[in-house]
């Protein structure tokens, strides 16, 4: 049962000449088309591809990013042979976030916990599927039914969109090479804990990841692709963060990856 569990949880990349990893884009859909546009130049037989969470959140363009995710997915597919499991795609902070919102009847304080995800970025998300931050306190107010009718709502609209429901639903916590020489993970990680123990560090990250310099779990290189503190790009001897600031006024950021961890080639938008 626990590897079945981590076999949901954890994407594993193999057989991977190059891996290109893809920052935060937090909903900007036009550099994510522009970055793809390069990529797709550079992209070669054997490489993969990592997409490091914040899809969706921030930006207004929450659909046109999704379905730009889509759309250079089967295009990598048909061009250069890849398998379904060699484009990853892991839950970043705003995925977790609209995870949890679709299941806000079960908050013991919804509306707080509403509050704090509109916070962070979430409105723009509520917008893209037909509800609004002022609807979704207003169903706080009423109650856990009314907010298991917006669930339902958003949920429907959702999957008017073509494959949003089951891009989201494919999310992965973190993914790593098959010899375990690369970690990659959207925010950061506990190195003081194991990888099955990890819980939010994932998301909101875990102090200082870039003064990492020893491998952790075996792991030579582990990259990030969102810096919540806003530091900016930084490849270190462990510790890679790929975040341009995409979303927050800079640009989207790409990195390539040989299999020893060493940074191979750099694509930005």
């Amino acid at each position: 049962m626990a590897e079945e569990t981590d076999r949901a949880a954890f994407a594993v990349v193999r057989g991977a000449r190059r891996i290109w990893a893809v920052g935060a884009v937090n909903a900007e859909a036009e550099r994510l088309a522009a970055l793809h546009s390069a990529l797709e130049r550079r992209f070669r037989r054997g490489d993969r591809l990592v997409y490091l969470g914040n899809y969706i959140g921030r930006g207004d363009a929450v659909a046109a990013t999704l379905d730009e995710l889509l759309l250079f997915r089967r295009a990598l597919l048909a061009r250069f042979g890849l398998f379904a499991g060699d484009v990853v795609y892991l839950r970043g902070s705003h995925e977790e976030m609209w995870r949890k919102l679709l299941y806000l009847q079960t908050a013991l304080r919804p509306a707080d916990v509403l509050s704090w995800m509109l916070e962070r970025g979430m409105e723009s998300t509520l917008r893209a599927y037909g509800g609004s931050a002022q609807d979704a306190r207003a169903r706080c107010a009423e109650g856990p039914l009314a907010l298991t009718h917006l669930s339902v709502e958003l949920r429907k609209t959702m999957r008017a969109h073509p494959g949003h429901e089951r891009l989201l639903a494919s999310v992965r916590r973190a993914a790593y090479t098959g010899d375990r020489r690369i970690l990659f993970v959207h925010a950061g990680v506990a190195v003081d804990k194991p990888l099955s123990a990890q819980q939010d560090s994932f998301w909101w990250g875990a102090g200082n990841f870039d003064d990492i310099a020893a491998p952790y779990e075996g792991f030579a290189r582990i990259v990030r692709g969102f810096d919540p503190g806003g530091g900016g790009p930084a490849i270190g001897p462990v510790a890679a963060t790929i975040d341009s600031g995409c979303g927050f006024g800079g640009p989207l950021s790409a990195v390539c990856f040989a299999p020893d961890g060493a940074a191979a080639d750099i694509v930005e938008a």
